[in-house]
């Protein structure tokens, strides 16, 4: 029987704006590899539609809790099925607050995969001095790699970046050259970014890249910067699209909360966030999503948790 995996694209503060070149970068943004899977005007769609091999989701982030939605509550949601946000009351974040940390610490789709006999894991590494500052408690971990090391799913490292078996957040390593002063690492091409974690997410059976830089091109920057940034993620994804096996993996590419579609103002936004599936059974799988909280029931379908 063929192994059936999944992999969680995730990009941080991307919804679906107006259809207004004057405050929203998508409008304008060169994707091609993202609109030749979806079609004309999807970044500013709200309807779902299925073509080919994908099927477009606009998803619901507020989940009937009142204020902006936030990061540690909407990555928490994504990663457990559950009302998080409802549960501690509020919109929480960017980090977790005791309350957001005791619900991922219940359970997440790492604790269910690894239960299940799979092997889960967190493809995006961090640099010595994010270590360092958890260790000195200096840091708070983020609702991603809380939920992965609350599972067990150890955190990578320069290591695992230097033998290429984590994919920077930067996708290229050119902040690591720059930041950090690894010139040791390979430079890699945008496209060649997505190409590895395709292959990097077929070694496992539930996997999770994070990317936070879209949120902070948000809160940051000129609407040329963010189109900018847009239009380098549609490379990656094209690198990922182009290499990704559509017969064994669902690939499901979302976000928690929109930011960087209302150049307008700096603050995250109610707009839903694009959840887009590809693999086998797209279209079906595409069905039972609303909002955040049911992207974990497909992943648990589809591996049959």
């Amino acid at each position: 029987m063929m192994k059936r995996f999944v992999h969680i694209f995730f990009m941080d503060g991307v919804g679906l704006g107006e259809n207004d070149a004057a405050v929203n970068p998508l409008v304008t943004a060169d994707m091609p590899h993202l609109t030749r899977l979806l079609g004309e005007g999807w970044s500013v769609a709200r309807q779902r539609r299925s073509r080919g091999r994908a099927t477009f989701v606009p998803t619901e982030t507020t989940v009937g809790v009142e204020g902006r939605p936030q990061s540690a509550t909407g990555q928490a949601m994504i990663l457990t099925g559950r009302n998080v946000a409802k549960a501690v009351g509020e919109h929480y974040g960017p980090k977790p607050n005791p309350a957001v940390a005791a619900e991922i610490q219940r359970g997440t789709l790492f604790h269910e995969v690894t239960a299940n006999g799979g092997r889960a894991g967190l493809l995006s590494p961090y640099p010595p001095a994010f270590f360092e500052g958890i260790r000195s408690g200096r840091r708070l971990l983020s609702a991603v790699p809380l939920a992965a090391e609350a599972a067990g799913v150890p955190l990578l490292g320069i290591e695992a970046l230097r033998l290429g078996e984590a994919v920077s957040p930067d996708f290229t390593n050119q902040a690591w050259h720059d930041m950090f002063g690894y010139d040791d690492l390979p430079i890699l091409g945008l496209d060649e970014a997505g190409e590895r974690l395709a292959m990097l997410a077929g070694r496992y059976t539930f996997s999770f890249f994070e990317h936070w830089p879209s949120d902070r091109w948000g809160h940051r920057g000129s609407l040329a910067k963010a189109r900018t940034h847009l239009e380098m993620l549609d490379t990656v994804l094209g690198g990922l699209l182009a290499a990704w096996p559509d017969k064994s993996g669902l690939l499901i590419i979302t976000s928690d909360h929109g930011n960087i579609e209302d150049k307008s103002q700096r603050q995250h936004t109610s707009y839903p966030v694009p959840t887009i599936l590809v693999g086998e059974g797209h279209e079906a799988l595409g069905q039972g999503i609303e909002s955040l909280i049911d992207i974990a029931a497909v992943v648990r379908r589809y591996l049959e948790l």
